[in-house]
């Protein structure tokens, strides 16, 4: 029975790397990425070289099976997606499912994750916090799902481009202007901001110009922590 290695990467300053995820990402024989150009900047920084296998969301399946062959073979892998922990919202899901079904163990090497990362400064109060991810970018779709959101007693944490960030914030207040939110704006990398408070007066700050720059993640009260 061989290994295959979840490695949870940094998402932005590439000095978050563990240093257990080092050691494996240096003695693997294979290592699987959600994008190889990342992954080999990640790995040049380390000074590490190693057998690539591109491993995305629209080819997971066929790599898998790549994946697979190498463990069969005895060789040990490892996965990384671009950015924090694979399979919240990145890929990964599918290939540790096949690679359990082909009767090899799966072992996790803790890292990164913005969704963990945003809770532990939110300064939310709620104690169940639900990770949702990236919603539709269809507008009835996505109110409608943040409808569903909203009407917990949980909070919950989303993903979202600087593209729809200010559309989802403009749906955020629509349905409650005074909803107690933090915003994670280019985390761990040079230009880190955090914003805390009501959603229609973050949503003010943002829409500012030049404001919408970088990868979100935002955390939403629930409902009784209003």
């Amino acid at each position: 029975m061989a290994i295959l290695y979840i490695i949870g990467t940094p998402i932005g300053n590439l000095g978050d790397i563990s240093y257990r995820a080092a050691e494996i990402l240096k003695t693997a024989d294979l290592v699987a990425c959600e994008d190889t150009r990342r992954t080999l900047k990640l790995l040049n920084h380390l000074g590490i070289r190693v057998k690539l296998l591109s491993c995305r969301s629209q080819n997971e399946q066929s790599a898998a099976g790549g994946v697979v062959s190498a463990l069969n073979d005895g060789k040990t892998a490892a996965y990384a997606s671009d950015a924090g922990t694979p399979a919240l919202s990145d890929p990964g899901s599918v290939l540790v499912r096949r690679v359990l079904e082909a009767g090899h163990e799966v072992i996790p090497i803790p890292g990164p994750s913005a969704f963990a990362s945003l809770v532990s400064v939110a300064g939310g109060t709620d104690k169940t916090v639900v990770f949702e991810g990236f919603l539709s970018p269809k507008a009835g779709r996505r109110r409608s799902r943040l409808a569903e959101l909203l009407a917990m007693d949980a909070a919950f944490v989303l993903y979202e481009s600087p593209f729809r960030v200010l559309k989802l914030l403009e749906d955020l207040a629509e349905f409650d202007r005074e909803r107690y939110i933090c915003v994670g704006r280019e985390m761990t990398k040079l230009h880190e901001e955090y914003l805390r408070g009501p959603v229609g007066r973050i949503l003010g700050i943002l829409a500012e110009k030049n404001r919408q720059i970088g990868e979100f993640s935002i955390y939403v009260s629930g409902k009784k922590s209003n």
